[in-house]
């Protein structure tokens, strides 16, 4: 049997932008993806702290080092810059596996995106 369990999350970060004229996704600064163990396209679902919010799409690389935190095309009517996200993504995995595993959870400077 397979389940699908919590693999990554970053608690608490900060929208920088919302940019309503890009194609879609959400454009996450590349320390905050390693950190959290999220690749580039991934699929993630992002919960906004501000309005309730849910919504699914897929993750951008940002710069390095930038906090950048963008919502892009229709997810950008959902978000406000400042308004604070949570964003995880889930993996499929052995029900055993699952027992045992632990996700990659981090909570950057919710004022700059940083790493503490």
């Amino acid at each position: 049997m397979y389940i699908e369990v919590l693999k990554s999350k970053i608690h608490r970060a900060k929208v920088t932008e919302a940019n309503l004229n890009y194609i879609g996704s959400i454009t996450i600064d590349r320390d905050l993806m390693d950190a959290a163990n999220i690749l580039p396209n991934e699929k993630v679902s992002v919960v906004n702290n501000n309005n309730g919010e849910r919504f699914e799409t897929y993750v951008i690389e940002g710069e390095r080092g930038s906090g950048q935190l963008c919502l892009n095309g229709a997810a950008a009517r959902k978000v406000q810059p400042g308004d604070v996200v949570i964003i995880t993504a889930f993996a499929m995995m052995d029900f055993e596996e699952a027992k045992i595993f632990k996700p990659k959870i981090i909570f950057p400077d919710t004022n700059t995106n940083k790493l503490l």
